[in-house]
Order: C-alpha cells, then structure tokens, then sequence
C-alpha cells in the first residue's frame, strides 16, 4: 500500500499525492515550451523538488533535461575551477542519464582550462547546446544553498549573458533553466552578508516570473483523499475532511501531508480512535493537526531560526499576531518581501496576513513561551485548572469568570496603552496552559482586525468562539455582537463568548447573557 510522504520528494508509485498534472501542463506551456528562464521560489518543503521531478518527468520525450542540484555543494564554490568542474561533473552525469551521443559526452567531459575556467564553461554550453538534436533544459535545485557567494553570482550572470547572446542570435544556450529554492535570485541581498552587498548586480533579471500556484486546493486534497478511500474504505466524509485540512494548512503541501500521515499512521488505535473509521473524522483532523503543532518538524525549526536571524521580521510577526495590526503589503518592504518569500504571510486585499492556521498557532505557542517562565498569569491558569475541567468538558464559563479575578487583581492599576496593545496576550497565556496537552486553538484571520479577534478553541472535539475585543463603544459592540452571530452560524455552534477590555474611567464591568435570534452570547467585561 501506499503511505503519506513527508520527505525531501514524492514518488507516484510510493505515495499518495496531489494531482498536479493540469499545473505541469501550465508550466510547461507558459514557461517552458517558449524557452522562458524562471524560478520556484517557495517556503521550505513547499513541494519544489517534487515539482520539478515531475515536469521532468513531462519533458524528457521532447527534451535533454538536465537536472542537477547544490544541496550540500557549497564547498564546491570554492574557487573558480572548482565551481566550474563541479558544474561540468554534474552535468555530465545528467548527460549519460539522459542517454545523448557519445561524442557530446566526451566533448563535455574534457579538461578543463584552468587558466580561464569560466571562458571554458561558456564554450562548453555553446557547443553542447549547438550540437544536440534536441533542446537542452537546465534545472537547478537548491539553488540558494550557495548564493552568497560570487562565484555563483557569476555563474547566473554568464547564463544570463548567454541568454540574451541568444536571443539576439548570437549564441547557442539552454533552451529554458529553472531554477529551486526559497531565495529568490532577484533579491540575493536579502541573504548576501553585509560586506558583500556591493557585489549584489541583479544577476537573474532576464527570468520571468512564475505565477503559478503551488499550494494544494481543496478539490486537489479530496482528489487524494479518494485514492486513500478506494484502498481503506473508511467512510469518511471526504468534501468535508479535505475542507477541514484546507482550512488548516492553506494547503501548504508538507502540511497537507503531514495531516494525512499522522490520520493514516499515528491516531488510529489510540484513545477515542479505534479504527480508521473513526479516525478519518473532524475529531481526528483536529487531534492530528494538535500533534503537529506540538511537534519540533524541521519545518518549524527552520521558521524559528528565520524569526531569530531577522528580528525586524519577528517583531512584524509579533504585531501582526499579538496587537492585530493592519499592514498593507507593498513588495518593496524588505521585511514583508523576506516573509512573503518564507511563506509565512500572505496579501488578504492587499493586507498581511500569516499564511495558515497551524504557523499561526506555532508562532503564538513561540512568542508566549518566551515570557511563561515566572509569568503570573500562565500560573494562575494552572492553579486554577482543576475548576475548568468538569466530566472531561470545557467550562468556559468559569474560565473566564476566574481570568476576569484575575485581570482586576494583576493588571487594572498597570499601564493603560501596555495593557491596551497586549489584552489578547494576556488572555491567551490564561488559556494556553488549560488546554495543554488536550485542546488546541486557532485565531480566526477574517474576522481579525485591530479591534477584535475571534479565537476558536477546540477541546475534546467541542468549539468554543471567544471574540476579545477592546471597547469602542456601544454601537461597535452591537456590531460585534452580531459579527459573532454569523460567525456561530457559520461553525453551526449555538453559543459564544466575548471578553471585552475596557479601559475608560466609568466603566462597567460585570458579566451578561444575551439571546440573539437563536444565538446565545455570554459576554464578560474587564
């Protein structure tokens, strides 16, 4: 049987996969068949590699498709000779795999020129490319891992040359290159070392730009979720499921994958999950994306070594999540280009928002570990804890009520504007160590703006919507009430919470529940 792939590249054969088949015909038409340059820059396992094993895959018919990689090449680009013979070495190799005459492989194979290795390159792709009977495509994978140095600034800035020699007829070159990896050539500066930023010459600005969509859709996510359903038998609701993983990961394919496995491979046979039809439910959606939040993956090892690295990018981070600032995006804002490239945020019109639910509640989980230790208010929570739990269910009610005790003994004489900008922090480091280890949380991004954040709080398979909000008055809390009404009739959920920060000097705090229409809202003011 087939399994769930997180790993480096997929395999048909092996794993249950997307179908991304009508995406290689787009690329290859729209980028490929024209002899375009471009590319795939995407977040770390965004599927590169797999992509670009499988439009070679597509092109190897029609093509000398030469794929090569610099995953762990950066000493390769030592000096000039080495770069250039481990350059030819690689290519090579494709060149036998690809099964070209003889002669154009000892051609290639020659020595080098040591005196002028580069000039030596550039004859080389001109003779092989003029000699082949058929067009030759250049991709390259991990393209990144070496792109502070150079010598690989001047590799792209010959193939560069040797394009546009081409076009003007002048030259004989690779029919398309494409090239891998979560930098984008155009911006090397963004990684090059301070010192080194003068050298930074715009040495790929002959690429077009690739605009298709890597992320997994819905309908493609149900489309696997078939093949897995012909092979088990389940009977899982699977618009339902995939809607679920989408929801949960925006598509972003390791994570799409990784709800999978831990459903397919981990859950089943473990507390509430007896089997595989119970598994493959919303309840087991929802244990499965718990897991992974709680999990070191190199994926969020990596998101947080960026955040540590680039600090202007983690304080963006922390104002987008904790003060639910409203931040236009504009490409030529380093810091929001630098996490756009990471795909840890994305354009909502025109408007940042972190990409997907499961890096939002990883970096919330991050930045409030920072401040636990000896932190007052993630201490009453656990003191308390045993009072919120009643015969395995939430009692959010008396959550809340407890928090408000809290909230007036600990922080109504601190001061206003720091209280003002971090009240959702507060309460979240209130409920995160309720729900530890059971429940999780995810922060509603449509309905998140400076003024009010939905959190929804799933526990043991039961929602909870608690909308904190600051207090604007009477009219914007009328609208928020009913906001949240369409919000529960959208999760199909008959209550709701709203925990209302209010910071003038007459105001009235005090707990009140009110029916809207079939709606109930129990609303706490602090």
């Amino acid at each position: 049987m087939k399994i769930f792939n997180t790993a480096v590249v997929c395999n048909p054969q092996k794993h249950y996969m997307v179908d991304i088949s009508e995406k290689i015909d787009r690329m290859i038409e729209k980028y490929v068949e024209p002899g375009n340059y471009f590319a795939i820059n995407r977040g770390r396992q965004y599927g590169k590699t797999t992509t670009l094993n499988m439009l070679a895959g597509r092109l190897h018919d029609k093509y000398y498709c030469l794929q090569i990689s610099f995953e762990g090449a950066e000493s390769m680009f030592a000096t000039e000779l080495r770069m250039v013979s481990g350059f030819v070495k690689r290519i090579g190799k494709e060149l036998k795999l690809e099964h070209v005459p003889e002669v154009m492989i000892h051609d290639w194979e020659e020595e080098i020129e040591e005196r002028d290795p580069f000039s030596d390159l550039d004859s080389r792709i001109t003779k092989l490319c003029a000699d082949s009977d058929k067009r030759v495509i250049l991709m390259i994978d991990e393209v990144d891992r070496a792109s502070d140095n150079q010598l690989m600034l001047q590799l792209l800035g010959m193939l560069r040359d040797k394009y546009i020699q081409r076009e003007n007829g002048r030259d004989f070159t690779f029919h398309s290159i494409i090239l891998a990896g979560v930098y984008d050539m155009k911006n090397l500066k963004l990684k090059i070392r301070p010192e080194k930023v003068h050298k930074y010459n715009s040495p790929w600005n002959v690429a077009v730009k690739f605009e298709e969509d890597l992320s997994f859709s819905k309908k493609e996510i149900a489309g696997m979720l078939e093949e897995y359903e012909e092979d088990y038998h389940t009977g899982m609701d699977i618009d339902a499921i995939s809607q679920m993983i989408y929801d949960y990961s925006s598509g972003y394919p390791v994570l799409v994958s990784d709800i999978c496995k831990h459903l397919d491979e981990n859950i089943t046979s473990t507390a509430g999950f007896p089997d595989r039809k119970a598994t493959w439910t919303a309840k087991g959606v929802v244990e499965a994306v718990k897991r992974i939040e709680s999990d070191r993956i190199p994926l969020f090892e990596d998101m947080i070594k960026q955040l540590e690295d680039y600090p202007e990018l983690k304080e963006v981070m922390r104002r987008i999540l904790f003060e639910g600032e409203s931040i236009a995006f504009n490409a030529y804002n380093e810091v929001l280009n630098l996490a756009k490239m990471f795909d840890y945020i994305k354009a909502i019109n025109g408007r940042v928002a972190v990409s997907n639910r499961i890096f939002e509640v990883v970096l919330y989980d991050y930045f409030l570990s920072e401040e636990e230790t000896g932190n007052v208010t993630k201490k009453a929570a656990e003191l308390n804890k045993s009072q919120f739990i009643v015969d395995g269910r939430l009692d959010m009610e008396t959550l809340l009520r407890r928090f408000a005790e809290h909230y007036a003994y600990v922080y109504t004489d601190n001061d206003q504007k720091f209280v003002e900008k971090y009240a959702r922090k507060i309460f979240l480091m209130y409920l995160k160590p309720v729900i530890n280890g059971t429940g999780n949380y995810y922060i509603e991004s449509q309905t998140r703006d400076e003024k009010r954040t939905d959190i929804v709080e799933d526990y043991l398979g039961e929602q909870y919507v608690i909308e904190t909000k600051i207090w604007y008055g009477p009219k914007y809390n009328a609208d928020g009430e009913k906001q949240l009404c369409g919000y529960l009739e959208q999760l199909h959920l008959e209550k709701g919470y709203m925990l209302t920060f209010r910071f003038n000097k007459k105001k009235e705090t005090g707990v009140k529940e009110i029916k809207m229409g079939d709606k109930v809202l129990w609303e706490i003011t602090v």
